[in-house]
């Protein structure tokens, strides 16, 4: 279903069909260990978007996504928090499930335009971390800057205020009590990938990703922070 004035596979999580969800569950199930119904269901009432990928009509990966305001230290802002996210394997050298998040972030903080809008991640793989360096300019934590003050008390403020006593500030490592975690090969690190800085930092800073551990990231949305890859993505 498409909703209105919104980017293609932006979608109201109230919109969502049974079939949807089923397609949704089903899929983030085959890469993942640890998946409950229940789980699943709870995560997504939580959330107030979805962003999906379909090639001739086959769901290929999506992500569910709670825009909200938020204010800290008396400044007002956008929050967006990921949620469930999964892309199938044969899809991860397109950019499509990038190019519709940054659409469709782009269309949702256009509702409060003057204010900073700043997204907190989760990973426990090195492919989401990647992520950040190809489309970012600047985030957080990461292997070539030190997080600066405010933002690492904007980070802290959000990690506690999303994930309570999941949320470790010392190692910056959110822990779930029912952890999702990635199957078979999907968990492995390719000896070849090592060599990459932001991988190996990724690894050093959560060493516990195979059990499901989860590093919290946070990077500012404003088309000033994108790199050439997330201004192509915006030209495309």
């Amino acid at each position: 279903m498409i909703h209105p004035g919104c980017p293609i596979g932006l979608l109201p999580r109230e919109t969502v069909t049974d079939a949807q969800f089923d397609e949704m569950f089903s899929l983030l199930s085959r890469y993942f260990e640890g998946v409950g119904r229940e789980q699943f269901e709870r995560d997504l009432a939580e959330k107030n978007w979805v962003v999906e990928v379909r090639r001739d009509g086959q769901l290929l990966g999506f992500t569910t996504l709670l825009v909200c305001a938020e204010e800290f230290e008396g400044c007002p802002m956008t929050a967006v928090f990921s949620g469930d996210t999964i892309v199938v394997p044969e899809a991860w050298r397109s950019p499509q499930l990038a190019r519709s998040w940054i659409a469709a972030i782009n269309h949702l903080r256009a509702a409060a335009p003057t204010h900073p809008c700043y997204w907190l991640l989760l990973t426990s793989g090195f492919r989401t971390y990647r992520f950040l360096p190809v489309f970012w300019r600047m985030f957080y934590p990461r292997h070539d800057a030190v997080i600066p003050e405010r933002e690492r008390r904007l980070l802290d403020h959000l990690a506690r205020k999303k994930y309570d006593a999941a949320y470790d500030a010392a190692s910056g490592i959110v822990r779930f009590p029912n952890p999702q975690r990635l199957r078979g090969a999907l968990a492995e690190v390719p000896d070849g990938r090592l060599v990459d800085a932001d991988v190996a930092f990724f690894l050093a800073r959560n060493p516990g990703f195979g059990r499901g551990d989860e590093l919290v990231c946070m990077t500012e949305i404003c088309d000033s922070n994108l790199t050439a890859a997330g201004r192509r993505m915006i030209a495309k």
